[in-house]
């Protein structure tokens, strides 16, 4: 790996570790305040909303400007939100201030891998930033809790400025001052990612431009036989994942008879998993092997089914870790696939926005769907078959989609899976 790859590394542990422990302090600060509980609900699709809103603008973005540049203007708009939230404005507003930011890092951050590195590279890297992203995760929620416990908490509030009155006199808000300066850390990595020889594409002010552009790319993506695979797969898997803690909470619930501190530790487990399977597929698998993992989505749709028949948490958590694990090796590959292509079809930062729109907006409408099951009165064993169902079914219409494609298109399928297995970057 060049050595750029690990300052990238380096600036996405930090900020990731720093949106996932912000989450949980938001959440206590909205507690703190007599906030209803719906409001802290909000906190997740106030974060995605922008992934969605600003997808046509952001990719566009990240192509016109150095990807390093861009990554620190992002980590400073979360530091923004951030300060927002200290100076009393409405934490959800505050929180959306900070997933805008997270939305204009994405492309950047997905995007320079395929300017910095050979396709050849592409799934090993995307093996370590996702498995690096999922230990971020499980690291950031216990570090949010420990910054608002009791042995931290009282430290960092008696830490004052001389003559000045910072306004910080909660345990939340202590946290939140802290994670500004792990915001910082990541905007300092960030200003010493490497240059790319890749040229810069101009940036079309005017929306409606941007947003012909963005349909154009995403129009194009769709239409490739390889990235429509790809897309429809990773599209699906982050869907999933997106709501599958709710999944694993209201399975503990009703299974194991877990309140929500022990039902989040699975969460975890499920998350370890992920991070196995990434490594495991980044090490294994290469970018003209990526389809071959199709199957492996279907697994997880039966095994979603499985956890119906779970009662016992000495076989539920090797279970959910293979859960997690299947996961992992599933989208590493098709993510990488998937990035090849696009930086191929319409550069780096347009792809990865094109691809945050898609998942996004699943995430948005899985999780209203499975609220709606559940709110119409369906059992947690039905909504999780339900899901299961959905996920097996789909996945199989995936692995038929891409034989009729091998069959009808062998040529271009070929050729396109051809230039994967070269380094050089041809359309």
């Amino acid at each position: 790996m060049k050595k750029g790859f690990f300052t990238i590394m380096a600036a996405q542990f930090c900020s990731s570790l720093a949106d996932n422990a912000l989450f949980v302090a938001a959440v206590e600060l909205l507690k703190s305040d007599g906030a209803p509980e719906w409001q802290r609900a909000a906190l997740v699709p106030m974060f995605a909303l922008f992934y969605v809103v600003l997808a046509p603008f952001v990719g566009a973005f990240a192509d016109a400007l150095p990807k390093g540049k861009v990554m620190f203007l992002s980590n400073s708009i979360k530091v923004l939100g951030c300060l927002l939230m200290l100076f009393g404005l409405h934490p959800l507003l505050a929180y959306a201030v900070v997933g805008l930011g997270a939305a204009a890092y994405s492309p950047a951050k997905y995007g320079i891998l395929t300017e910095l590195l050979p396709p050849s590279q592409l799934v090993k890297a995307n093996g370590w930033i996702e498995g690096l992203t999922i230990t971020s995760i499980i690291f950031g929620v216990v570090l949010g809790g420990q910054l608002m416990g009791h042995a931290i908490s009282p430290m960092l509030l008696g830490l004052d400025l001389p003559g000045f009155d910072t306004g910080i006199d909660s345990p939340p808000e202590a946290a939140i001052a802290m994670l500004v300066s792990l915001y910082v850390l990541a905007a300092g990595f960030n200003l010493r990612i490497p240059r790319t020889d890749t040229p810069l594409q101009a940036f079309v002010g005017h929306p409606v431009l941007l947003l012909k552009d963005f349909m154009s790319c995403n129009s194009r993506l769709w239409r490739d036989k390889l990235g429509q695979i790809s897309l429809t797969t990773t599209t699906l898997f982050w869907g999933v994942s997106g709501n599958l803690r709710y999944i694993v909470l209201a399975w503990a619930a009703v299974a194991l008879g877990y309140d929500t501190t022990k039902a989040s530790a699975l969460v975890g487990v499920v998350a370890i998993g992920t991070a196995v399977g990434a490594v495991v597929a980044s090490a294994k698998m290469r970018l003209d092997q990526a389809t071959s993992v199709i199957p492996l989505g279907v697994a997880m749709g039966v095994l979603v089914l499985g956890m119906n028949v779970l009662d016992d948490i000495v076989v539920a958590v090797p279970f959910l870790i293979l859960l997690g694990g299947l996961g992992g090796f599933l989208v590493v590959p098709m993510n990488a696939l998937l990035q090849h292509r696009g930086h191929n079809l319409m550069g780096a930062g347009r792809s990865i926005a094109v691809q945050n729109f898609n998942e996004q907006a699943c995430i948005l409408l899985l999780g209203f769907g499975y609220s709606w099951l559940t709110g119409s009165g369906l059992t947690a064993y039905g909504a999780i078959t339900a899901f299961g169902c959905f996920v097996a079914v789909s996945m199989c219409m995936i692995g038929l989609w891409h034989r009729r494609n091998v069959r009808v298109h062998s040529a271009e399928v070929g050729r396109l899976l051809a230039i994967a297995r070269s380094d050089g970057h041809n359309h």
